[in-house]
């Protein structure tokens, strides 16, 4: 196994010539392995998928289905906003996600299924205990993307980008776990105490991101080194690539001080809101202050690593969108305040960076949570779980856009029209990701996979066939 730690030990020869270790199969034994295939049809379309887990369970009326007509204590605390699709607005706390309401399909018939907090959006099954996408997609894909070394399923919590932030919330469903398909394939998480796949461990603590350079530097002098005791060609050109994609590839993709200026200016978040917390109201207002620091932060270094051939990014705040107005969380309207701007800054400086890149269909963001919340507003000013409605936004990733799919009864409580299910958002996801008729024809094609691929159907108005 190669190692790139924040370790002051020396890296030895023999490191080298360990790269990618998985049992006896190495990173450039799989490498060899896909060139030997050649010309052969692979079943993976070259897309990518970030989903951005809004984990809580956001409010459909404060996000993407303002319901204004509707009584008071019914329809959005926060107001709305025009968009650029006439007839259609949002909550008012997301003014720039409006202005890009062309670049978005919003789901307002999305029904949860159930009102319990987990991660049943991302997994396979509707309840707990089962497994993120990206473990089937890295089952299939390959751990590590054949060209950059990328681990190709990753897995954001704010301590990727702040070290000062808490670790990842998995009190309601581990979104690393992998639901049989093999620990290998569980998402690298960095910074948040997290492990590689077993073919490449790669610790990058966030406030070492600044070592980088010096760490290369230092690798380069070692190659170099090699070089000139003529070591290098004994690497066959397999172990060569594997060696070169893991020190170029990777690190220089976490490094967060390789954009420009103006680039973190756009998608920092910090700035933005200040969450208050007077005499310790909330007990999740930590999470507040996580969600503001981090959120544009994750969201950029989520775009170098969609770049980098990651193939399925998962990130998340923890839980920020559970607004009851209790002992634990905000009510709605100061709730919104808090999570509604920095979403709206990131998410669309994310959208319109992908746009500039040539990537907006290379790339299919998914942002919704797992429950959505109640018709109506509770005494404390806090909306309560609901299972048969939450908001869903997608962008990109070659789908149609500047629509919204389904519609919701005049409180905002059922959809009334076909009602789209956490199976057909995921089966989504797989069509973006693999060709489907190619993947139900695989030989020993993992029954986990074919699950989630063929469960549910592809939502209608998006898809092209």
């Amino acid at each position: 196994m190669f190692t790139l730690s924040d370790s002051r030990t020396g890296i030895s020869r023999r490191d080298f010539l360990r790269v990618g270790s998985l049992g006896g199969l190495s990173l450039s034994h799989l490498l060899a392995a896909q060139a030997a295939a050649g010309s052969a049809k692979s079943v993976l379309t070259d897309k990518t998928v970030v989903f951005l887990f809004m984990q809580g369970g956001p409010s459909q009326f404060e996000t993407f289905d303002p319901k204004m007509g509707a009584p008071d204590g019914i329809r959005s605390v926060n107001g709305e906003i025009a968009t650029r699709l006439p007839g259609v607005t949002f909550g008012k706390t997301f003014p720039r996600l409006a202005a890009l309401a062309d670049k978005l399909a919003i789901v307002r018939s999305y029904r949860p299924g159930n009102a319990t907090h987990d991660i049943k959006p991302i997994v396979d099954g509707e309840t707990k205990g089962g497994a993120s996408l990206g473990a089937f997609y890295a089952r299939m894909a390959g751990m590590n993307h054949p060209d950059t070394g990328m681990p190709t399923n990753v897995l954001l919590y704010p301590q990727a980008v702040d070290p000062t932030t808490q670790p990842g919330t998995r009190g309601f469903g581990d979104l690393a776990s992998t639901g049989g398909v093999g620990a290998s394939f569980a998402p690298f998480v960095p910074g948040a105490g997290g492990t590689m796949q077993k073919n490449m461990e790669l610790k990058l603590s966030p406030d070492r991101l600044d070592d980088r350079r010096g760490l290369l530097a230092q690798l380069d002098s070692v190659q170099r080194h090699l070089d000139g005791r003529g070591e290098m060609p004994a690497l066959d050109r397999f172990q060569g690539q594997a060696f070169d994609v893991l020190l170029r590839g990777v690190g220089s993709a976490f490094d967060l001080s390789k954009e420009d200026s103006k680039t973190i200016q756009r998608y920092d978040t910090a700035p933005l809101v200040r969450p208050e917390n007077i005499d310790n109201k909330w007990k999740n207002y930590v999470h507040y202050v996580d969600n503001a620091k981090s959120l544009g932060k994750l969201m950029l270094l989520t775009r170098r690593l969609c770049e980098a051939g990651c193939g399925f990014i998962t990130l998340t705040t923890n839980f920020v969108w559970d607004m009851h107005a209790d002992v634990n969380n905000a009510g709605v309207a100061e709730g919104m305040n808090y999570m509604g701007l920095p979403f709206d800054h990131a998410v669309s400086a994310f959208i319109e960076d992908l746009d500039v890149r040539g990537l907006s269909d290379k790339v299919l963001l998914v942002c919704c949570g797992e429950i959505g919340r109640s018709p109506r507003v509770n005494k404390a000013g806090g909306r309560d779980h609901w299972a048969n409605l939450g908001p869903l936004l997608l962008s990109g990733g070659g789908l149609k856009m500047g629509r919204v799919v389904g519609a919701s009864t005049p409180t905002g409580s059922d959809p009334v029209s076909d009602p789209i299910t956490p199976r057909d958002l995921r089966s989504t996801i797989m069509h973006t990701l693999f060709d489907l008729g190619e993947l139900r024809v695989v030989r020993g094609l993992p029954s986990e996979v074919a699950k989630v691929a063929f469960d549910g159907e592809p939502i209608k108005e998006l898809v092209s066939y």
